[in-house]
């Protein structure tokens, strides 16, 4: 290879044309990666496949293992090459290690690269030194990091598509993107919703929640610019809260719609509303009739449907005191 420090070993060769590594195109691939002692000795510290899910490496995107991209970029679909890398040039291994680590274990699913530059999105960025100081959460890392071995990769290269060809995630959009995918976002989970797959549909709202809030953290928060961004959020926010009661997630339900009323609207009657069947649904009827008689107050039309629910919410708690007497007769009789 054209670099000094790396040394390729073609295992098995892969087909077709030599790709187009242009920015914005993906590379999906398993990998090994072993320690090279100095008598050349290896000793494996992570496989994907033991994970279950291939890598994403995004090109030009800015991923902290630099050489993996210069690494992929000599390679075609289908072929598996082991590269030998000075320790030199793998120096933020351990950071990427742990974050790949710690996502698989939080999602027991697809490894994606995100672990490029998220400063201009306001993300906060451990530092090597900080893992010096304080350490990775994993022994074999904390090794890696005083040690510094050279490293072997072992690559399959199974799949590259170019930008364009595959679905992004809001994190890998530019703000344009982000922006002119909302009403899609918001047809696919008004679908899915008519169609009652509400975990689908709260999926859609979600995804555009965020990246309203990526576009959010470009801003200073109560500037025009951001107060815009924090409105458009609020159908979304509605939507995944409706769909979260039918699904008979509360605290969710509670959590976005307080979100509406602390941040967007403080007089929302659909927020109210939700939030207050949420409260009875987790039993707390105390802040379920302070909701529900807010909503009476701001909207004269729902009157009516919200006596019902009051009614409906006394006679729960008539049953509710009434299974409690008989509890505490049981225990002190």
């Amino acid at each position: 290879m054209g670099e000094a420090n790396i040394t390729k070993k073609i295992i098995y060769p892969g087909s077709g044309n030599e790709l187009e590594f242009t920015p914005g195109s993906k590379a999906t691939f398993h990998f090994k990666t072993f320690t090279l002692s100095k008598d050349k000795e290896r000793k494996e510290i992570d496989c994907s496949k033991k994970v279950g899910q291939p890598f994403e490496l995004l090109i030009g995107k800015q991923f902290k293992l630099v050489v993996w991209e210069e690494l992929v970029r000599t390679m075609k679909v289908g072929e598996i090459s082991e590269f030998v890398v000075d320790s030199s040039l793998v120096e933020s291994y351990p950071f990427v290690s742990k974050s790949l680590r710690d996502h698989a274990a939080q999602q027991k699913g697809h490894h994606h690269a995100h672990d490029h530059d998220h400063k201009k999105q306001g993300k906060h960025h451990c530092s090597m030194a900080a893992f010096q100081d304080q350490g990775t959460g994993y022994k074999d890392l904390d090794e890696l990091v005083k040690e510094k071995p050279d490293l072997v990769f072992q690559m399959h290269l199974e799949k590259f598509e170019k930008s364009g060809e595959y679905k992004k995630e809001a994190w890998q959009m530019d703000d344009k993107e982000k922006l002119a995918i909302l009403p899609k976002y918001k047809e696919e989970g008004n679908h899915f919703y008519k169609e009652k797959k509400y975990t689908d549909a709260a999926l859609k709202y979600s995804e555009a929640l965020g990246c309203l809030e990526q576009l959010c953290l470009r801003e200073k928060p109560k500037d025009e610019a951001w107060n815009e961004l924090n409105e458009k959020k609020l159908p979304f926010l509605l939507n995944y809260a409706q769909c979260k009661l039918l699904l008979g997630e509360y605290y969710e339900v509670i959590r976005h719609t307080t979100t509406v009323l602390d941040s967007i609207d403080p007089n929302n009657v659909k927020a109210l509303y939700r939030r207050a069947k949420a409260h009875v649904g987790c039993w707390d009827p105390k802040e379920a009739r302070q909701d529900f008689e807010r909503v009476m107050e701001l909207d004269q039309s729902l009157v009516k449907t919200v006596r019902k629910e009051l009614e409906e919410l006394d006679r729960k708690e008539k049953e509710h005191n009434e299974e409690y007497k008989e509890k505490l007769k049981g225990i002190f009789s």
